[in-house]
């Protein structure tokens, strides 16, 4: 840290200030103000104050000085989903959350443009088009982070690493709120902010030595210094701080890295100074509770139709909904697990695009129908139109396991009791129509359908469908996505089948199809999965649907992620994986 760029700028920004000013600002004795501003004036960067005895003002080789460390811009960090403020972050990213009615992001750029910094990029990922209007109201240029739902801010860093690369940059979490403006024009050399932390905190614990360069980097601590808010690169820290985020990031393993382990393992060559802040400065809020208390407006109305929703079918008041947490950002659904009177509940919010691929009033008869089995959760609300539902949480619960034999067994008794139960619903689960509707949504997007042999795959499965059509087999209501995740493992060891979205009057050996490559089984796991259901090995013209199943299944969900990636979600290798079950289980049937 250049202690006379300090100087310099203190008055260049506060004209003819004194050595007590200067001392309490910048943290320093008078003493060292002394011996600086003396420094200063030998050198003629400063005068004696013409109009005030005892103050000092800059000259034009002053001027000259700064001119190094001048700001060129702001880095904003903004791609990531917030799971800590769901249910608000479902709907608006936690950037754009508004603090005493400004979106958090938008202080931050007003700050920056009060001091002359108006070059600012904003990487975004997560609800990436929320940003959009901020181009025009504020001028900000937007980087696209592909990699946001899956890894951590080193890669987000490294997608706008030449935004850094020769320039003096702040880097900046679009979901800090800053009381005081701490930017300036001109910085004196890299640095962190910091605040004390009393008692044991998980927050990175910073070490300096007596010129406040961090010594050391630790996570978690006791009555000591954090990490907590901006940080400041000057050209020359980025210039060797660059080469060694992009070799960690080509690093296997460092997938959730933060930007921040690599300064961690690298401190001792990394030259970075503490930025110590007062304790009502800087707010990096960790969840709705903590904002509740700061922004009153919180308790009331978070501005969420999910939380005026529960709200509404308890008749409580916002604040009374508590430890909320994200229980699930799924394929279909995302849902948040709260508390209201010491009992749980899950909220499920309908996924983008669901509107069109499931059927509500179907969903809610499936409902109604399988109540007396008793085999499902009890739901509290459930809106027939847009799909919002609310439901009891079993405490302690868990997931089925795919690879736990006595999992399994108990996930293929709760599905013979549904099939045997001799219930029905008015309508059905047709396989084919389905194929041929996400088949037209897919067609009707800008890409189309990508697989290359599709074609010829697609009348692959025709031949399936009409071998299928040939067995006549029975039709029981089946529950089509029962997939593990949709099992739980209750404590006393019985097990629910939730989600029943898909649901309908099918061949229940559909369900076991589904299963299998939900589980991504092979086919000897296939097959046991089969004998669990049966109680006994299953027959030839049994396991020859049950893999037919599954390739139509795998073809029918390969559809279906393709219409989900149009709509802006991706799954990974799901696609590849599913349609790979298609084209594998035809062959095998073929051989039979």
């Amino acid at each position: 840290m250049d202690r006379i760029g300090l100087v310099c700028r203190y008055i260049r920004e506060h004209p003819y200030c004194t050595q007590r000013e200067l001392s309490k600002k910048l943290g320093f004795s008078l003493g060292t103000v002394n011996t600086l501003l003396k420094e200063c004036c030998q050198k003629r960067l400063l005068a004696q104050g013409k109009s005030i005895a005892g103050t000092y003002e800059l000259t034009s080789s002053g001027d000259s000085y700064l001119e190094p460390f001048q700001v060129d811009g702001a880095l904003m960090i903004a791609a990531g989903f917030g799971s800590r403020f769901v249910p608000l972050t479902f709907e608006t990213p936690k950037g754009l959350l508004e603090v005493f009615g400004e979106p958090m992001i938008e202080r931050q750029i007003k700050q920056l443009h009060e001091v002359g910094i108006t070059d600012i990029t904003i990487v975004v990922g997560y609800l990436k088009e929320k940003f959009e209007y901020l181009i025009d109201q504020y001028g900000v240029e937007l980087i696209y982070n592909p990699e946001y739902s899956c890894k951590n801010t080193l890669a987000t860093l490294y997608r706008a690493r030449e935004s850094l690369r020769g320039r003096n940059m702040y880097v900046l979490s679009s979901d800090n709120w800053l009381r005081d403006n701490m930017f300036h024009t001109w910085e004196c050399g890299a640095w962190y902010s910091a605040v004390y932390k009393e008692g044991n905190t998980s927050e990175w614990k910073l070490a300096f030595n007596k010129k406040k360069r961090i010594t050391s980097i630790a996570i978690g601590g006791v009555d000591c210094w954090v990490m907590y808010g901006p940080a400041y690169f000057s050209r020359e820290f980025t210039e060797k701080f660059l080469p060694l985020l992009e070799k960690a990031y080509a690093s296997p393993g460092t997938e959730q890295f933060y930007w921040e382990h690599v300064l961690m393992d690298h401190i001792s060559t990394l030259e970075m100074q503490i930025n110590c802040q007062g304790d009502a400065q800087v707010y990096e809020f960790e969840n709705l509770e903590e904002l509740r208390q700061f922004d009153p407006k919180y308790q009331t109305n978070s501005d969420s139709k999910a939380m005026e929703l529960v709200a509404s079918v308890f008749r409580v008041p916002e604040w009374q909904i508590k430890n909320i947490r994200c229980l699930k950002s799924g394929m279909t659904n995302q849902s948040f697990l709260f508390q209201l009177e010491e009992k749980n509940y899950i909220c499920r919010i309908p996924g983008a695009g669901t509107e069109v691929l499931v059927s509500r009033p179907q969903e809610a008869s499936v409902y109604e129908t399988i109540e007396p089995l008793g085999i499902t959760e009890p739901v509290v609300y459930m809106d027939k139109v847009a799909g919002y539902k609310i439901a009891e949480y079993y405490e302690g619960a868990r997931n089925a396991r795919a690879g736990s034999r006595e999992d399994m067994e108990k996930c293929m008794k709760v599905l013979r009791q549904l099939h045997e139960s001799g219930i029905s619903v008015s309508h059905e689960f047709d396989i084919g129509e389905r194929i041929a509707f996400y088949e037209h949504l897919c067609l009707a997007t800008p890409n189309g359908i990508l697989f290359q042999d599709y074609k010829k795959v697609r009348k692959w499965m025709d031949e399936l469908l009409e071998w299928l059509k040939q067995q006549n087999r029975p039709k029981t209501l089946a529950h089509i996505d029962s997939n593990v995740d949709n099992f739980l493992i209750l404590p006393d060891g019985s097990v629910k089948l939730i989600d029943w979205e898909y649901a309908g009057m099918s061949d229940p050996l559909i369900d076991l199809g589904m299963c299998s490559i939900y589980s991504y089984y092979k086919e000897t796991e296939a097959d046991q999965l089969m004998e669990l259901y049966f109680g006994r090995p299953a027959t030839r013209e049994e396991r020859l649907a049950v893999y037919a199943y599954m390739a139509l299944g795998g073809f029918l969900w390969a559809l279906w992620a393709v219409y989900k990636s149009s709509l802006g979600e991706e799954f990974g290798d799901y696609t590849l994986v599913m349609y790979r079950y298609a084209k594998r289980y035809y062959e095998k049937i073929k051989k039979m």
